[in-house]
């Protein structure tokens, strides 16, 4: 039987302040991808999340980008010395390990989050900067990828497990890259047009691209981004399309 992890990126609040309803959104991934505090998120919400998340039997992954709250780390900052970036990556990554080693559970998985993780696809070198501070936590640790972009491919020759990802709120170029957020249609916010174009990902490897065309998009894991107003409509009408069609939707086996 076929089976595929479904995630999302959890913990992004901080503060009082609130962005979302993580505890509704744990009671259906299998995974989640918790914000270490730099672009999103604070020692409090990534304990409460974690907390949750163990106890719903859900995968816990660790979710750095950039230390940018003011940007939601969306900005590209490419001026960051190598050095820097990857202390930053260590350092998120190493908080959140704590926090769950603390509570019983350990991390499972890594996904870098906005600006950081679009241009890792892009850039081999900064991919292989990226891969080997994730690969000096732990050697085990699941790295999220868009299968034949520069960071799956570093992490390829790296040695390390990867995860490939299919987005379910976000159209697709002709090439398999996700088209820009501030392009018309590059949301996708319609529940159960998400779930149509799951269940046929997951069954076909395919998926209709924003012009039209047909392309491949193999993956072992789905996300829903938590900030996306319909997410967890969206995540719920994912997992009942892909369970009715005996698909199970379980976290990944690294």
């Amino acid at each position: 039987m076929t089976s595929i992890d479904l995630n999302a990126d959890l913990g992004e609040s901080f503060g009082s302040l609130r962005m979302r309803n993580d505890a509704a959104m744990l009671d259906i991934v299998t995974s989640a991808n918790i914000a270490c505090g730099f672009h999103a998120g604070d020692s409090l919400q990534m304990s409460e999340v974690t907390e949750l998340a163990l106890k719903n039997k859900v995968a816990i992954g660790a979710h750095p980008g950039f230390n940018d709250r003011r940007g939601f780390g969306r900005r590209r900052l490419n001026d960051i010395p190598d050095k820097q970036l990857s202390a930053d990556l260590i350092y998120q990554i190493g908080a959140l390990q704590a926090i769950a080693r603390a509570q019983g559970g350990q991390v499972a998985q890594i996904k870098l989050h906005g600006a950081l993780a679009n241009m890792v696809c892009e850039d081999l070198q900064l991919a292989q900067l990226c891969v080997r501070a994730i690969s000096a936590v732990d050697k085990k640790l699941g790295i999220l990828v868009m299968p034949g972009t520069q960071l799956d491919k570093a992490a390829k020759l790296e040695g390390c497990p990867i995860i490939r990802e299919i987005y379910a709120d976000r159209a697709y170029n002709e090439d398999a890259t996700l088209v820009s957020r501030d392009q018309v249609g590059a949301m996708i916010e319609d529940p159960h047009l998400a779930a149509d174009r799951m269940l046929d990902a997951v069954e076909s490897g395919m998926i209709t691209a924003i012009s039209g065309k047909r392309i491949e998009v193999k993956g072992d894991s789905i996300c829903v981004h938590g900030d996306n107003p319909h997410a967890i409509k969206m995540a719920q009408a994912i997992r009942e399309r892909l369970e009715k069609a005996g698909i199970r939707v379980e976290k990944c086996s690294l």
